[in-house]
């Protein structure tokens, strides 16, 4: 490695985009797994409601505005760098979940639902990341 990126350097800003996406992904099937064993989800493989697709979107889109706000909090430097990392990631990871369940039945959902995923990825990880930096700046 070079002078102006150490060993140690990298690894933190690894680890502030792994931290957040392991955040998003941890609370987000956590939160699943919750409204499924309480019945507000119907059981697994079974189809579920645009009520119920709603607010699994509302969740898990708090929860990546939440990711963001790990990563660039966690980041060693550049936080919104940082955040934009991880929305990217985020988008190819929502976009390879929208392209394997796209035609998979009634079970994996409406349409809209992966395509929101889709398209909330970078700006709910943007928002997280502005929200740090204003967080760090009242410091």
């Amino acid at each position: 490695m070079n002078e102006t990126h150490p060993p140690s350097r990298v690894l933190r800003s690894i680890g502030a985009v792994v931290a957040g996406f392991f955040a998003c992904f941890i609370l987000s099937i956590g939160t699943d797994l919750v409204l499924h064993a309480a019945g507000i989800f119907p059981p697994w493989g079974q189809p579920m409601s645009d009520a119920l697709f709603f607010l699994a979107t509302l969740y898990r889109t708090i929860y990546t505005v939440a990711a963001g706000y790990i990563t660039a909090r966690l980041a060693p430097n550049r936080p919104m760098g940082h955040a934009w990392t991880l929305g990217i990631i985020g988008l190819v990871a929502a976009t390879a979940g929208m392209v394997a369940t796209w035609d998979k039945g009634p079970e994996f959902g409406p349409k809209w639902y992966p395509l929101a995923l889709v398209v909330l990825a970078i700006p709910c990880t943007w928002l997280g990341g502005k929200i740090a930096q204003h967080a760090a700046a009242k410091k």
